[in-house]
């Protein structure tokens, strides 16, 4: 799951005066428990210096997947990858930029202009082709953003077939964080849908506060991965962008010199009004635009498995749980004593947590109604990749799949009094979750972060999309334990391990019975959802219902 760092304990206060106290309903034993003992095994070996990090397409998290599927046949669950194997294995294309390669020009009236990579504009590999390039009029589209039932259609009146669009980065600030979050993702699709052929984004003052520009040129040396359809194109999309680039303010003036509206008062416009959507308009000249990339191939894993239901009809619908089984390798600063980015919380605990789900549905002996798939994923920490591919090359049909429940990153640190479910308010899954908890003395609470769009941030974001109700649990900010300070646990890990070599057995004590609790609870949830004689289902006044349901 991608959080940002900012998220530290003085940041949480506010949000603790949300979460309410413990519930007080009976408490109900399940007829198996998490056992402690499973999770603690399945932790050590996950989160071992041995798996170096677990890098997608690395033999670290090979031995990861080998380990998961192991697990899965000693249970008994049947295969659910290709060729009746417990592996769904992605082919994956790393690109990077080639040093010295990247080009940017601005024409108009015969006089060209010259832009510098790194000071004025930065681009990313392509992983379409090894050479790129484009040269096409330009059309300024604000946001770049459409979607109606927020009054936003920043292509209105706007011809950009075949023309390079130029946009705001950001959105506007009255859009519901997870809405917007997910507008965000998809302006390039957006894009493309409206024939354009290449995507020039602006850095605004606003960012600026944010980020610096010169901090953004920093990843432009780093790879970047995206998997090969069946058809052998990246994503399976046969229509592409053919050139993009992030423009610093400097250089963005220039190509406003002389347009309907210059630069500087779009920039006022949104500083004066933070919900404004500026008017987009034809700008003069064109742009230039080349790049060389390098490629390289590789794959990796997804693990998949099967209990099967047994109703007669409904054995044929799935509950998938998910858990991305990679983290991100080894640090590359020798400077360190230790390099390794284990990845005990993110996410040996979510695999730990489902494989000890998997164990608690086998040996329980309930004949579920509806089949439970488990499914560790790989590359997600490269953008949800193995989510992505699994979502657009599912190994079941996607319409039988009735709900994911997603674990992704539980810190399980402090005694948790409360659990937080991203999802809930736009599904019957919200009701779920309360119910599973409640059997054990806890209650569910609202986000405390919602600024975060942490429902467009982890695996399941990919089955949304397809339409498939999803949630998943993180701990809470509230703690059982006098004097704990769960909401400061919690962000005292995020910003002093997170994503660090830090996240490891060595330096954090793992509350086991808080994973336990942790465990049962999200068994519960699995086990309302495959035996509901009704499937979750969207409530109506959900965004994304509204969007992607059949």
């Amino acid at each position: 799951m991608k959080v940002t760092r900012l998220l530290i304990p003085t940041l949480l206060a506010a949000s603790l005066a949300a979460c309410g106290g413990q519930d007080t309903t009976t408490s109900q034993a399940p007829e198996v428990s998490a056992q402690k003992q499973n999770i603690k095994a399945h932790l050590e070996f996950l989160a071992s210096d041995d798996l170096r990090g677990r890098e997608t397409g690395s033999r670290g998290h090979e031995i990861a997947a080998k380990y998961i599927a192991s697990e899965f046949k000693q249970m008994g669950l049947q295969p659910a990858g290709d060729d009746g194997t417990y592996f769904q294995r992605i082919p994956f294309r790393i690109s990077t930029l080639v040093p010295n390669s990247a080009k940017m020009s601005y024409s108009v009236d015969g006089e060209t202009t010259e832009f510098t990579f790194g000071k004025q504009f930065i681009t990313g590999p392509s992983h379409y082709s090894q050479r790129s390039e484009v040269t096409a009029p330009l059309v300024f589209v604000g946001y770049g953003m459409e979607a109606p039932e927020f009054g936003l259609d920043d292509y209105a009146g706007l011809d950009v077939e075949g023309k390079i669009v130029v946009m705001l980065t950001g959105r506007p600030a009255d859009l519901p964080s997870e809405e917007g979050a997910h507008l965000a993702n998809i302006k390039g699709d957006i894009a493309r849908e409206k024939g354009a052929v290449g995507i020039i984004t602006l850095h605004t003052p606003e960012r600026e506060k944010v980020r610096k520009f010169e901090t953004s040129v920093y990843y432009t040396k780093t790879p970047r991965m995206t998997w090969i359809g069946p058809n052998g194109l990246p994503q399976g999309e046969e229509q592409q962008l053919m050139g993009s680039a992030y423009v610093n303010i400097d250089a963005a003036k220039a190509m406003f010199e002389g347009a309907e509206k210059p630069l500087e008062d779009i920039f006022k416009q949104i500083e004066e009004d933070p919900n404004a959507s500026p008017k987009g308009f034809a700008l003069n000249g064109s742009v230039s635009l080349a790049k060389e990339s390098n490629h390289e191939e590789t794959t990796s894993p997804n693990v998949a498995a099967v209990l099967p239901g047994t109703d007669p009809k409904l054995k044929d619908e799935y509950v998938v749980y998910t858990a991305h089984a990679d983290h991100i390798g080894v640090v590359k600063d020798l400077s360190s004593d230790d390099t390794i980015n284990n990845g005990l919380m993110d996410n040996a605990s979510g695999v730990s947590v489902m494989l000890e789900t998997a164990r608690m549905f086998v040996d329980s002996g309930l004949d579920n109604k509806r089949s439970i798939m488990f499914l560790a994923v790989t590359a997600e920490e490269k953008g949800l990749l193995g989510a992505d591919y699994f979502a657009n090359n599912p190994t079941v049909p996607l319409n039988s799949i009735v709900a994911n429940v997603n674990l992704d990153m539980p810190v399980l640190l402090y005694d948790f009094a409360d659990v937080i479910a991203f999802g809930a308010s736009h599904s019957t899954l919200g009701e779920t979750v309360s119910k599973a908890a409640a059997k054990f003395n806890i209650e569910q609470s609202p986000d405390p972060m919602p600024e975060q769009a942490i429902f467009t941030r982890s695996d399941h974001y990919t089955l949304v999309k397809k339409g498939i109700p999803a949630v998943f649990l993180m701990t809470g900010f509230t703690s059982r334990t006098e004097g704990e300070d769960g909401g400061e646990v919690w962000g005292k890990f995020f910003a002093e391990n997170y994503h660090r070599p830090s996240d490891d057995l060595h330096n954090l004590e793992v509350n086991y019975e808080s994973a336990t609790r942790f465990t049962d609870i999200n068994y519960e949830i699995g086990k309302e959802i495959a035996n509901d004689p009704q499937r979750p289902h969207w409530l109506k006044d959900s965004y994304f219902g509204k969007q992607f349901k059949d």
